[in-house]
C-alpha cells in the first residue's frame, strides 16, 4: 500500500475503531482537537445524543486530528470540528452543521429510516446498548473527568447509569463526578442507592466512589485551610500537620499540593504511621481514578521516591 510503518499503524487502528464497527452499525466520526474550542462546545452534543440513540445502532468515534494526522489528511479535513456519518466503512453524510440536538437527531433519524443499521446488542435485545458501546461512553466520561469537566462527566455517566442500571462503572463515575462538582450530599444519595442494589453491592468500581466521598468529608472553609497549610508549611518535619495539610488541600480541589505534600512526607519517612502518607496518596489515586493521566504521572514520582 505505500504506507510506513506510523501511517500503517494509523490505518489500523481507524479500521477497528470506526470501520468495523460501521459495518453494522452507524458511526458518528468527530474530528476534533485539544485546543479547539467549538469542538469543546459541540461535544456533550454529539455524546448525549450518540447515547440517547445507542439503542437504534447508534455509536461515536473521536479522532484527534494532532494524533491522527494520517485519517485526518485522508478525509481532507481542513477545519474542526468536522463531523461525519459512517456506514460499512463510507460517509454517508456530513454532520458538521448539525450543531445542536434536534438537528442531529432529525439527520440521524432519516439516515437510520434508510440504512440497515442494526440495532440493540447484536440485535438480541434492542432496549440494550452493547458492551462496546458502554466501554465508550464510560471512556468518555473518564475523559471529560479527566480533563475537569465534571458536569459533563456527571452526564455521561447518569446516562450510562440509566442505560445499564447493573453497571458499576458508571455509577462509581457519577459519584465521582458529583464529589468533583461539590455535590456531596447527592453523591453520597447516589452510593446510597447503588448499595442498595445485590448486583452492586460489593462491586469494586464502587470502592473509588467511596473513597472520593471519604476525602470530601475533609473539606473545610478557606480560612482553616490557610491555617493548616502555614502549620504544614511551618513544620516541615511534622507528619500530622502534613497530612491534615493534604487531606483539606485534596478536599478544596488543590490535588496537585497535596499530592507534593504526601510525596515529600513518605520521601522523609514512608515507614511514619505505617505508612499513612502512602496509604493517603492511593486513596487519592483510587479517588480520581487509576487511569487518569495525573493519577499516573503521579505514580511515577511516586515509585521514584520508593524504589529510586
Amino acid at each position: 500500500m505505500g504506507l510506513n510503518l506510523d501511517e500503517q499503524k494509523a490505518v489500523d487502528r481507524f479500521r477497528k475503531d470506526v470501520v468495523e464497527p460501521s459495518m453494522k452499525k452507524l458511526v458518528i466520526l468527530d474530528f476534533w482537537a485539544e485546543w479547539c474550542g467549538p469542538c469543546k462546545a459541540l461535544a456533550p452534543v454529539l455524546e448525549k445524543v450518540s447515547a440517547e440513540y445507542a439503542d437504534k445502532g447508534v455509536v461515536l468515534a473521536k479522532i484527534d486530528v494532532d494524533k491522527e494526522q494520517f485519517i485526518a489528511a485522508q478525509f481532507q479535513v481542513q477545519s474542526i470540528p468536522t463531523v461525519y456519518a459512517m456506514f460499512q466503512g463510507q460517509p454517508v453524510a456530513d454532520l458538521t452543521n448539525a450543531r445542536s440536538e434536534s438537528q442531529l437527531k432529525q439527520v440521524l433519524d432519516q439516515l437510520l429510516a434508510q440504512l440497515p443499521v442494526e440495532a440493540g446488542a447484536n440485535g438480541s435485545d434492542p432496549a440494550a446498548p452493547s458492551k462496546e458501546d458502554l466501554e465508550q461512553f464510560l471512556a468518555l466520561g473518564e475523559h471529560a473527568l479527566s480533563e475537569g469537566d465534571a458536569q459533563r462527566a456527571a452526564g455521561i455517566f447518569g446516562q450510562v447509569a440509566e442505560m445499564a442500571p447493573d453497571n458499576g462503572a458508571a455509577h462509581a463515575g457519577l459519584i465521582r463526578s458529583l464529589v468533583q462538582l461539590g455535590q456531596v450530599d447527592e453523591a453520597r444519595a447516589a452510593l446510597e442507592a447503588a448499595q442498595m442494589d445485590p448486583a452492586l453491592a460489593n462491586d469494586p468500581a464502587l470502592h473509588a466512589a467511596t473513597s472520593a466521598l471519604e476525602l470530601a468529608g475533609n473539606q473545610v472553609d478557606e480560612g482553616e485551610l490557610n491555617a493548616l497549610r502555614d502549620n504544614a508549611t511551618a513544620n516541615p518535619d511534622d507528619h500530622e500537620k502534613q497530612l491534615a495539610f493534604a487531606e483539606a488541600a485534596f478536599a478544596a480541589g488543590s490535588r496537585d499540593e497535596a499530592a507534593d505534600v504526601l510525596l515529600g512526607s513518605i520521601e522523609k519517612d514512608r515507614e511514619w504511621n505505617d505508612g499513612a502518607a502512602r496509604t493517603k496518596l492511593l486513596q487519592i489515586f483510587e479517588a480520581v481514578g487509576l487511569e487518569d493521566e495525573w493519577v499516573v504521572a503521579t505514580r511515577r514520582r511516586l515509585s521514584k521516591i520508593l524504589f529510586g
